[in-house]
């Protein structure tokens, strides 16, 4: 094999430390075209789909690229902006944001790409930059703030990936998990107490995470456990009862059984059951996208209304929020201790 070196890179060369900021991805439009590359990007990875390989190769390519394309095309049709998909626009502003509170922290060189695990801009493209930069301290900063296998890991699968081929290996750190930083715990339950003095308080407050197949979580992945811990210190700084809040999980996809409570089956019940006004929040989601977007305000709304509920809010995700960008700032110099000073 042939390693890479940085074509510019001269032995006095002065370096740097690169964060690289990543998220989920994103299709490059809303069409049936791009979504079939996309989701046959996403449901081939292993750490995502983790049935035998050959036998899901025919489930994907003679099922589910034939009719999911067209589906989820007029899904992310509903939320497509201007400026694209929202979850890349919101990503590139929290990464600009994370760029100009840097530098006010620390005199360091500090360079910040943005990737998608699936799609563009790709983790290579992102460590390819910092490459030519000359970072060689890299810290890979998942925009997760739960730990999954389908999520965290397979991001670093990426990053390694790409690392195989390079001549200079950085030195690497990665952030796995952030769901109980108080920095983050505090941002979630401020934007709470925000949505309430326009809308007022819930009967029921929902707090609904992306679901993971329940034999990922029985084989021993910690997502369901951070999930709950995160719901748990929110609802404890807002001073909720336990008949004031709920933890549910969204998303699922395919026959088989997923993390429960569902979200959709529980605001049919609890519409059923006589409750009025629910308000659901995404801690899992940094930043919105087709699954807040279009599956929690839009579809999930309806089931609510339908089943006999009255009002019904979705708290948006952190996104580009100052408080949250603080928080993520934290954890960046938290995980470059040694690597950057910070100023005073």
């Amino acid at each position: 094999m042939k390693y890479k070196g940085n074509p510019e890179y001269k032995h006095d060369s002065e370096s740097c430390t690169g964060v690289l900021i990543t998220n989920l991805g994103t299709p490059d439009a809303p069409t049936p075209a791009a979504l079939r590359k996309y989701l046959a990007e996403f449901l081939s990875d292993p750490r995502v789909i983790e049935t035998p390989k050959l036998i899901w190769w025919f489930i994907l390519h003679g099922v589910i690229l034939r009719l999911r394309p067209k589906r989820s095309a007029e899904a992310y049709e509903k939320v497509w902006t201007e400026n694209g998909s929202p979850l890349l626009d919101i990503s590139i502003k929290q990464a600009n944001a994370l760029r100009t509170e840097i530098e006010k922290r620390t005199s360091d060189n500090v360079k910040i790409e943005l990737a998608m695990r699936y799609g563009n801009p790709s983790i290579e493209s992102g460590l390819e930059k910092l490459r030519n930069a000359n970072a060689n301290r890299i810290l890979i900063f998942p925009l997760y703030p739960q730990y999954s296998a389908a999520t965290t890991a397979s991001t670093f699968d990426a990053v390694a990936e790409v690392l195989k081929t390079w001549r200079w290996l950085p030195e690497i750190r990665m952030v796995n998990h952030y769901h109980d930083h108080p920095n983050y715990i505090n941002a979630l339950a401020n934007s709470i107490k925000a949505h309430w003095k326009n809308n007022t308080k819930p009967d029921k407050l929902l707090f609904s995470f992306h679901g993971i197949p329940k034999h990922y979580f029985e084989a021993g992945d910690p997502y369901y456990c951070e999930c709950h811990k995160t719901a748990r210190l929110v609802a404890e700084t807002l001073e909720l009862n336990d008949d004031e809040w709920q933890l549910t999980f969204q998303s699922r996809f395919g026959p088989k059984e997923w993390l429960q409570p569902y979200t959709d089956i529980t605001l049919k019940e609890l519409g059923t059951n006589g409750i009025k006004h629910v308000q659901i929040i995404c801690p899992g989601f940094s930043a919105d996208c087709l699954e807040t977007l279009e599956e929690i305000d839009m579809q999930n709304r309806s089931f609510f209304i339908n089943a006999g509920g009255e009002k019904f809010s979705y708290i948006p995700a952190l996104n580009d929020k100052p408080e949250h960008i603080n928080a993520l700032t934290s954890l960046i110099l938290e995980n470059c201790h040694h690597w950057i000073e910070t100023t005073p």
